[in-house]
């Protein structure tokens, strides 16, 4: 064996040896995976192809291979994969220039032969000794992340400390997973905080996990372990096509056979839980939410008809009622938007009484936030129905995939209502001052007699089925049917949006 081939023998067991034995096992006893270890648990077996594994940094006297980002490609069930897993062990994972242009090379290569990049990220920010070769590091990765955003998946998986201007790359990207007790995305630390506020705040309890998935509205996923994350990642990949110009992958259809109308209470005011609805109409056991706890009173995610990918919004009567508020409109737009960049067909589910109202709501910008839903859903192409389950009143109505936004088919149960409002607050406004001059026992009987009134003539269906608002009126029990049907007529659906540069979507 010659000298030169024993020194690449030697550098490259120094590159798979990350930062040394004391550094790994500080990684495990933080509870942690290392790089290379997340890439097996992750990748299919010996499917991993690593590219640059010998790069070092341009600017640092003490050089280290891999410049503390593990990239290369790889597949998940068969399917090929770009990935990028940043190395703790190596200057904490920080980004410099060197360990950037690895990053941006492989979502180049990624972009280049359609298939999705994931990054797992585990960092402590952009490398100070770098200075402003790292700060540009991260604009060339911004840039990336925005210019494939709708030509490839891109799905980022905290893992350990996301801070500073790192946290935009993972926010420009299709999906965030998090982990429990791991993860933390923050713009600035506790310490910084403490020092200009003099307010005393954990990480966790600034950017972990269960703020993110709760509250901010920033993570997708949210996991108690990295092997249960890689496992949800697995899942999810199914549900995505390789890039924007493939269809999405389909299985084998599993019957479904459920009486959905038993699970819709008869009286409108009342409670229940739309997931049931979702699962008794999907291919069983398909159904992959996402937020699951944020602005809950909304349901987003992917699921499968007859095989085939579909995205699901539909609104939960089991939190504030079902109405959309400002977290709900965000949301639903974002999951919108993302469905129709590839090519999954959206399905809605509408039990609506209409927006959240309240000062807080107006102050925040309900009306400059709930125009992203009117936009997603106005400027999607993808093949779109609707079915109104119950309810549907005004503009929640107009803003939940209505006909006149683009809907493909829409479609409503016999008892559904549809209209400008509910009886009760309809007949306050239109008889409020007659019923105002009544004695109390005259107006509740007459109260109870125009409400009724109302909803003969205005809560039902039907005025809107016979001018083509609805498609059709249509069983409950046979809306798995129906919708099935609908997505097979628009299986090559093509809509053209008129030519120009962009819209300016609300933001």
């Amino acid at each position: 064996m010659n000298s030169t081939t024993v020194l690449w023998q030697q550098k490259n067991q120094a590159a798979l040896d990350g930062g040394g034995k004391n550094r790994l096992d500080k990684q495990h006893e933080a509870g942690k995976k290392t790089a290379r270890e997340r890439l097996e648990l992750l990748l299919d077996a010996d499917s991993f192809q690593e590219i640059d594994r010998l790069a070092t940094s341009h600017f640092l006297v003490h050089q280290e291979y891999t410049d503390g980002v593990i990239t290369g490609f790889g597949t998940i069930n068969g399917r090929k994969i770009a990935i990028y897993a940043q190395d703790f062990t190596i200057k904490g994972g920080s980004l410099g220039a060197r360990h950037a242009e690895k990053i941006c090379k492989v979502m180049d290569l990624a972009a280049k032969v359609g298939c999705p990049v994931i990054g797992l990220l585990d960092s402590g920010g952009a490398r100070i000794d770098e200075g402003i070769h790292a700060l540009s590091g991260y604009s060339k990765i911004f840039m990336r992340n925005s210019r494939y955003s709708g030509v490839i998946p891109q799905i980022s998986v905290i893992l350990g400390p996301c801070a500073g201007g790192a946290v935009y790359s993972p926010a420009l990207t299709d999906l965030i997973f998090m982990i429990e007790g791991i993860s933390q995305m923050f713009i600035t630390g506790p310490q910084v905080i403490q020092q200009v506020l003099h307010e005393k705040v954990s990480k966790e309890e600034l950017g972990g996990a269960r703020v993110h998935s709760t509250i901010s509205g920033v993570a997708h996923v949210v996991e108690r372990s990295e092997e249960a994350c890689f496992e949800k990642l697995k899942q999810l990949i199914s549900y995505l096509p390789n890039n924007y110009c493939e269809a999405t992958p389909s299985y084998e259809s599993s019957d479904n056979n459920t009486d959905v109308q038993s699970l819709v209470p008869s009286n409108s005011s009342q409670g229940y839980d739309i997931k049931h609805i979702i699962n008794g109409l999907v291919d069983a056991a398909s159904f992959f939410e996402l937020q699951s706890t944020f602005a809950a009173n909304i349901v987003t995610g992917f699921a499968r008809m007859e095989g085939n990918v579909i995205g699901i919004v539909a609104n939960q009567p089991l939190v504030k009622a079902g109405t959309i508020d400002i977290d709900a409109s965000c949301k639903a737009a974002r999951f919108i938007r993302l469905c129709d960049s590839f090519g999954i067909p959206l399905i809605s589910l509408v039990d609506v009484p209409g927006y959240l109202p309240g000062i807080e709501q107006e102050h925040n910008g309900i009306i400059r936030h709930g125009a992203k839903l009117l936009y997603a859903y106005a400027t999607a192409t993808v093949p779109k129905i609707t079915v109104v389950l119950r309810k549907a009143f005004g503009g929640a109505y107009i803003v939940m995939g209505s006909k006149e936004l683009g809907t493909d088919f829409n479609f409503a149960w016999p008892q559904a209502q549809i209209a400008v409002l509910g009886a009760k607050g309809a007949v306050t406004i239109l008889h409020g001052k007659k019923l105002s001059e009544c004695e109390e026992s005259d107006r509740i009987v007459m109260q109870q007699a125009l409400e009724a009134e109302y909803e003969a003539t205005f809560l039902h269906p039907f005025i809107a089925a016979e001018y083509g608002y609805i498609d059709a009126i249509i069983e409950p029990n046979d809306t798995r049917k129906q919708i099935v049907s609908a997505l097979e007529i628009c299986r090559n659906k093509v809509e053209q949006l008129p030519k120009k540069k962009h819209g300016n979507m609300p933001l």
